[in-house]
Protein backbone atom coordinates (compact mmCIF):
# COMPACT_ATOMS: atom_id res chain seq x y z
CA UNK A 1 0.00 0.00 0.00
CA UNK A 2 1.50 3.37 -1.01
CA UNK A 3 1.71 6.48 1.10
CA UNK A 4 -0.84 8.17 -1.12
CA UNK A 5 -3.23 5.25 -0.66
CA UNK A 6 -2.77 5.32 3.11
CA UNK A 7 -3.28 9.08 3.18
CA UNK A 8 -6.40 8.82 1.01
CA UNK A 9 -7.80 6.05 3.19
CA UNK A 10 -7.17 8.02 6.36
CA UNK A 11 -8.75 11.09 4.82
CA UNK A 12 -11.78 9.08 3.75
CA UNK A 13 -12.19 7.58 7.21
CA UNK A 14 -11.78 10.96 8.83
CA UNK A 15 -14.37 12.44 6.49
CA UNK A 16 -16.73 9.58 7.20
CA UNK A 17 -16.27 10.07 10.94
CA UNK A 18 -16.93 13.77 10.61
CA UNK A 19 -20.02 13.12 8.51
CA UNK A 20 -21.30 10.58 11.04
CA UNK A 21 -20.68 12.99 13.88
CA UNK A 22 -22.46 15.75 12.00
CA UNK A 23 -25.40 13.52 11.17
CA UNK A 24 -25.52 12.30 14.73
CA UNK A 25 -25.56 15.82 16.05
CA UNK A 26 -28.17 16.95 13.56
CA UNK A 27 -30.17 13.80 14.23
CA UNK A 28 -30.24 14.69 17.90
CA UNK A 29 -31.46 18.15 16.98
CA UNK A 30 -33.81 17.05 14.22
CA UNK A 31 -36.77 16.40 16.52
CA UNK A 32 -39.51 18.71 15.28
CA UNK A 33 -40.93 21.11 17.84
CA UNK A 34 -44.70 21.51 17.63
CA UNK A 35 -46.80 23.82 19.79
CA UNK A 36 -50.55 23.36 20.39
CA UNK A 37 -52.21 26.49 21.74
CA UNK A 38 -55.82 26.64 22.95
CA UNK A 39 -57.95 28.55 25.46
CA UNK A 40 -60.46 25.68 25.54
CA UNK A 41 -58.63 22.75 27.13
CA UNK A 42 -61.38 22.55 29.78
CA UNK A 43 -63.72 21.29 27.04
CA UNK A 44 -63.82 17.48 26.73
CA UNK A 45 -63.73 17.62 22.92
CA UNK A 46 -60.56 19.69 22.95
CA UNK A 47 -58.96 17.29 25.42
CA UNK A 48 -59.78 14.32 23.19
CA UNK A 49 -58.25 15.63 19.99
CA UNK A 50 -55.20 17.04 21.75
CA UNK A 51 -54.61 13.59 23.23
CA UNK A 52 -55.05 12.02 19.79
CA UNK A 53 -52.57 14.47 18.29
CA UNK A 54 -50.07 13.66 21.04
CA UNK A 55 -50.49 9.93 20.39
CA UNK A 56 -49.79 10.44 16.67
CA UNK A 57 -46.80 12.64 17.52
CA UNK A 58 -45.13 9.83 19.49
CA UNK A 59 -44.76 7.81 16.30
CA UNK A 60 -43.19 10.82 14.62
CA UNK A 61 -40.78 11.60 17.47
CA UNK A 62 -42.08 15.15 17.78
CA UNK A 63 -41.58 17.37 20.81
CA UNK A 64 -45.14 18.60 21.46
CA UNK A 65 -45.80 21.50 23.81
CA UNK A 66 -49.49 21.93 24.78
CA UNK A 67 -50.28 25.45 25.98
CA UNK A 68 -53.62 26.18 27.67
CA UNK A 69 -54.52 29.84 28.17
CA UNK A 70 -57.53 28.81 30.29
CA UNK A 71 -60.25 30.75 28.50
CA UNK A 72 -58.05 33.77 27.76
CA UNK A 73 -58.27 34.20 23.98
CA UNK A 74 -56.12 37.34 23.94
CA UNK A 75 -53.30 35.44 25.63
CA UNK A 76 -53.12 33.10 22.64
CA UNK A 77 -51.49 35.90 20.64
CA UNK A 78 -48.59 36.29 23.08
CA UNK A 79 -48.20 32.52 23.34
CA UNK A 80 -47.93 32.30 19.54
CA UNK A 81 -45.34 35.06 19.62
CA UNK A 82 -43.45 33.15 22.33
CA UNK A 83 -43.38 30.08 20.09
CA UNK A 84 -42.13 32.18 17.19
CA UNK A 85 -39.31 33.41 19.40
CA UNK A 86 -38.51 29.80 20.32
CA UNK A 87 -38.43 28.98 16.60
CA UNK A 88 -40.78 26.00 16.73
CA UNK A 89 -41.34 24.09 13.50
CA UNK A 90 -45.14 24.35 13.46
CA UNK A 91 -48.00 25.73 15.54
CA UNK A 92 -51.45 24.20 15.96
CA UNK A 93 -54.27 26.44 17.21
CA UNK A 94 -57.75 25.73 18.55
CA UNK A 95 -59.26 29.20 18.61
CA UNK A 96 -60.97 31.68 16.28
CA UNK A 97 -58.11 32.72 13.98
CA UNK A 98 -59.63 36.15 13.40
CA UNK A 99 -59.13 36.88 17.11
CA UNK A 100 -55.42 36.06 17.03
CA UNK A 101 -54.49 37.64 13.70
CA UNK A 102 -51.45 39.42 15.14
CA UNK A 103 -50.01 36.13 16.34
CA UNK A 104 -50.71 34.41 13.03
CA UNK A 105 -48.98 37.23 11.18
CA UNK A 106 -45.94 36.92 13.44
CA UNK A 107 -45.75 33.21 12.62
CA UNK A 108 -46.18 33.88 8.90
CA UNK A 109 -43.42 36.49 8.95
CA UNK A 110 -41.13 33.93 10.59
CA UNK A 111 -42.05 31.25 8.06
CA UNK A 112 -43.65 29.02 10.71
CA UNK A 113 -46.75 27.18 9.45
CA UNK A 114 -49.94 27.33 11.53
CA UNK A 115 -52.60 24.62 11.31
CA UNK A 116 -56.09 24.89 12.75
CA UNK A 117 -57.46 22.02 14.83
CA UNK A 118 -61.21 22.63 14.97
CA UNK A 119 -60.47 26.35 14.72
CA UNK A 120 -61.76 28.32 11.74
CA UNK A 121 -60.73 29.22 8.22
CA UNK A 122 -58.16 31.93 7.63
CA UNK A 123 -55.71 32.76 4.82
CA UNK A 124 -52.83 32.52 7.31
CA UNK A 125 -53.67 28.91 8.19
CA UNK A 126 -52.25 26.08 6.10
CA UNK A 127 -55.55 24.26 6.69
CA UNK A 128 -58.22 23.80 9.34
CA UNK A 129 -59.10 20.25 10.38
CA UNK A 130 -62.61 20.02 11.80
CA UNK A 131 -66.05 18.44 11.60
CA UNK A 132 -68.69 19.84 9.26
CA UNK A 133 -70.52 22.17 11.64
CA UNK A 134 -73.11 23.03 9.02
CA UNK A 135 -74.11 19.39 8.59
CA UNK A 136 -74.09 18.62 12.33
CA UNK A 137 -76.32 21.57 13.18
CA UNK A 138 -78.72 20.75 10.36
CA UNK A 139 -78.98 17.17 11.58
CA UNK A 140 -79.78 18.03 15.20
CA UNK A 141 -82.03 21.01 14.34
CA UNK A 142 -84.13 18.94 11.93
CA UNK A 143 -84.24 16.20 14.60
CA UNK A 144 -85.75 18.73 17.00
CA UNK A 145 -88.19 20.10 14.42
CA UNK A 146 -89.40 16.61 13.54
CA UNK A 147 -89.73 15.51 17.18
CA UNK A 148 -91.87 18.49 18.20
CA UNK A 149 -94.02 18.28 15.08
CA UNK A 150 -92.82 21.58 13.68
CA UNK A 151 -94.32 23.74 16.41
CA UNK A 152 -93.52 25.08 19.86
CA UNK A 153 -90.95 27.10 21.77
CA UNK A 154 -87.27 26.17 21.48
CA UNK A 155 -84.37 27.35 23.65
CA UNK A 156 -81.02 27.60 21.87
CA UNK A 157 -77.58 27.50 23.49
CA UNK A 158 -75.01 29.10 21.21
CA UNK A 159 -71.45 30.43 21.29
CA UNK A 160 -70.59 32.95 18.61
CA UNK A 161 -67.04 33.64 19.78
CA UNK A 162 -65.77 30.35 18.33
CA UNK A 163 -66.28 29.80 14.57
CA UNK A 164 -66.85 26.00 14.60
CA UNK A 165 -69.66 26.52 17.11
CA UNK A 166 -70.91 29.83 15.69
CA UNK A 167 -71.83 28.27 12.35
CA UNK A 168 -73.93 25.65 14.13
CA UNK A 169 -76.16 28.36 15.58
CA UNK A 170 -76.55 30.03 12.20
CA UNK A 171 -77.67 26.78 10.57
CA UNK A 172 -80.04 25.86 13.41
CA UNK A 173 -81.62 29.31 13.18
CA UNK A 174 -82.16 28.77 9.47
CA UNK A 175 -83.78 25.37 10.05
CA UNK A 176 -86.12 26.63 12.76
CA UNK A 177 -86.90 29.72 10.69
CA UNK A 178 -88.28 27.47 8.00
CA UNK A 179 -91.02 26.28 10.38
CA UNK A 180 -93.57 29.10 10.92
CA UNK A 181 -94.86 27.56 14.14
CA UNK A 182 -91.49 27.12 15.81
CA UNK A 183 -90.46 30.06 17.99
CA UNK A 184 -86.95 30.48 19.35
CA UNK A 185 -87.76 31.49 22.91
CA UNK A 186 -84.20 32.45 23.88
CA UNK A 187 -80.65 32.32 22.53
CA UNK A 188 -78.30 31.70 25.42
CA UNK A 189 -74.53 32.13 25.46
CA UNK A 190 -73.21 30.39 28.56
CA UNK A 191 -70.00 31.06 30.44
CA UNK A 192 -67.61 28.32 29.30
CA UNK A 193 -64.71 29.05 31.62
CA UNK A 194 -65.52 25.95 33.69
CA UNK A 195 -66.71 23.87 30.75
CA UNK A 196 -70.20 25.32 30.45
CA UNK A 197 -72.45 22.91 32.35
CA UNK A 198 -72.92 24.93 35.55
CA UNK A 199 -73.77 28.24 33.90
CA UNK A 200 -76.02 26.55 31.34
CA UNK A 201 -77.93 24.93 34.18
CA UNK A 202 -78.33 28.27 35.96
CA UNK A 203 -79.54 30.01 32.80
CA UNK A 204 -81.94 27.17 31.98
CA UNK A 205 -83.33 27.29 35.51
CA UNK A 206 -84.15 30.96 34.99
CA UNK A 207 -85.85 30.22 31.65
CA UNK A 208 -87.92 27.42 33.22
CA UNK A 209 -88.96 29.72 36.06
CA UNK A 210 -90.07 32.36 33.55
CA UNK A 211 -92.05 29.75 31.59
CA UNK A 212 -93.71 27.56 34.24
CA UNK A 213 -96.61 26.21 32.20
CA UNK A 214 -96.26 22.59 31.06
CA UNK A 215 -95.58 22.50 27.33
CA UNK A 216 -94.34 26.10 27.24
CA UNK A 217 -90.91 24.80 26.23
CA UNK A 218 -90.85 22.02 23.68
CA UNK A 219 -87.11 21.62 23.09
CA UNK A 220 -83.59 22.69 23.89
CA UNK A 221 -81.13 22.80 21.00
CA UNK A 222 -77.51 23.10 22.14
CA UNK A 223 -74.55 23.81 19.87
CA UNK A 224 -72.45 21.39 21.96
CA UNK A 225 -73.04 18.88 24.74
CA UNK A 226 -72.10 20.86 27.85
CA UNK A 227 -75.09 23.25 27.66
CA UNK A 228 -77.36 20.31 26.82
CA UNK A 229 -76.20 18.54 29.98
CA UNK A 230 -76.70 21.70 32.03
CA UNK A 231 -80.22 22.13 30.62
CA UNK A 232 -80.98 18.50 31.41
CA UNK A 233 -79.92 19.00 35.03
CA UNK A 234 -82.13 22.09 35.30
CA UNK A 235 -85.16 20.32 33.80
CA UNK A 236 -84.75 17.34 36.12
CA UNK A 237 -84.19 19.54 39.18
CA UNK A 238 -87.39 21.44 38.38
CA UNK A 239 -89.29 18.16 38.12
CA UNK A 240 -90.27 18.90 34.53
CA UNK A 241 -88.70 15.93 32.79
CA UNK A 242 -92.18 14.44 32.33
CA UNK A 243 -93.16 17.22 29.93
CA UNK A 244 -91.14 15.56 27.19
CA UNK A 245 -88.81 18.50 26.55
CA UNK A 246 -86.49 17.30 23.78
CA UNK A 247 -82.79 18.07 24.21
CA UNK A 248 -80.07 17.73 21.58
CA UNK A 249 -76.35 18.47 21.66
CA UNK A 250 -73.29 18.08 19.49
CA UNK A 251 -70.08 16.16 20.29
CA UNK A 252 -71.50 12.98 21.89
CA UNK A 253 -68.93 13.07 24.67
CA UNK A 254 -69.07 10.21 27.22
CA UNK A 255 -71.29 12.09 29.67
CA UNK A 256 -73.72 12.96 26.90
CA UNK A 257 -73.79 9.39 25.59
CA UNK A 258 -74.58 8.14 29.08
CA UNK A 259 -77.48 10.56 29.38
CA UNK A 260 -78.81 9.71 25.93
CA UNK A 261 -78.61 5.98 26.62
CA UNK A 262 -81.10 6.32 29.52
CA UNK A 263 -83.84 7.27 27.07
CA UNK A 264 -84.66 10.52 28.89
CA UNK A 265 -84.98 14.10 27.67
CA UNK A 266 -81.48 14.26 26.20
CA UNK A 267 -82.31 12.42 22.99
CA UNK A 268 -79.59 13.04 20.43
CA UNK A 269 -76.11 14.34 19.75
CA UNK A 270 -73.67 14.14 16.89
CA UNK A 271 -70.47 12.21 17.47
CA UNK A 272 -67.43 14.04 16.26
CA UNK A 273 -64.45 11.85 15.56
CA UNK A 274 -62.13 13.61 17.99
CA UNK A 275 -59.43 11.00 17.54
CA UNK A 276 -59.79 11.45 13.80
CA UNK A 277 -59.47 15.23 14.06
CA UNK A 278 -56.32 14.93 16.15
CA UNK A 279 -54.80 12.34 13.82
CA UNK A 280 -55.76 14.27 10.68
CA UNK A 281 -54.22 17.42 12.15
CA UNK A 282 -50.99 15.53 12.85
CA UNK A 283 -51.07 14.30 9.25
CA UNK A 284 -51.52 17.87 8.00
CA UNK A 285 -48.53 19.00 10.09
CA UNK A 286 -46.45 16.16 8.65
CA UNK A 287 -47.30 17.15 5.10
CA UNK A 288 -46.64 20.84 5.71
CA UNK A 289 -43.28 20.13 7.33
CA UNK A 290 -42.41 18.06 4.26
CA UNK A 291 -42.93 21.16 2.13
CA UNK A 292 -46.35 20.33 0.71
CA UNK A 293 -48.78 23.18 0.06
CA UNK A 294 -52.18 21.93 1.14
CA UNK A 295 -54.84 22.64 -1.49
CA UNK A 296 -57.78 21.92 0.80
CA UNK A 297 -58.17 24.89 3.14
CA UNK A 298 -60.65 22.99 5.30
CA UNK A 299 -60.40 19.27 6.05
CA UNK A 300 -63.66 17.70 7.22
CA UNK A 301 -63.67 14.56 9.38
CA UNK A 302 -66.92 12.46 9.23
CA UNK A 303 -69.54 12.54 12.02
CA UNK A 304 -72.42 10.32 13.20
CA UNK A 305 -75.85 10.93 14.79
CA UNK A 306 -76.12 9.36 18.25
CA UNK A 307 -79.47 8.44 19.82
CA UNK A 308 -80.55 5.96 22.48
CA UNK A 309 -80.30 3.25 19.82
CA UNK A 310 -76.52 3.54 19.42
CA UNK A 311 -75.38 5.61 22.42
CA UNK A 312 -73.71 2.74 24.26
Amino acid sequence: MTFKTIHFTRSLLAGASLLAATLGASGAMAQSKIAIITPYLAQPGTQFYVESFQAAAKDKDWDVNVIDTAGDVAAVISRIEDMVTQNVDAIVINVDPSQVAAGLQAAADAGIPVIGMDAGSDPLLATNVTSNGYAMAAETATYVADRIGGEGNVVMFIFEAFPPVQVRGVVADAVFGNFPDIKVLDRVTPDVSDGGIADSRAKMEAILAANPEPGSIKAVWAAWDQPALGALQAIEAAGREGEGIVITGIDANPQAREAIATGGNFEASVAQDFAGIGAATADAVTRVLAGEELKQRVTYVPTKLITAVNAE
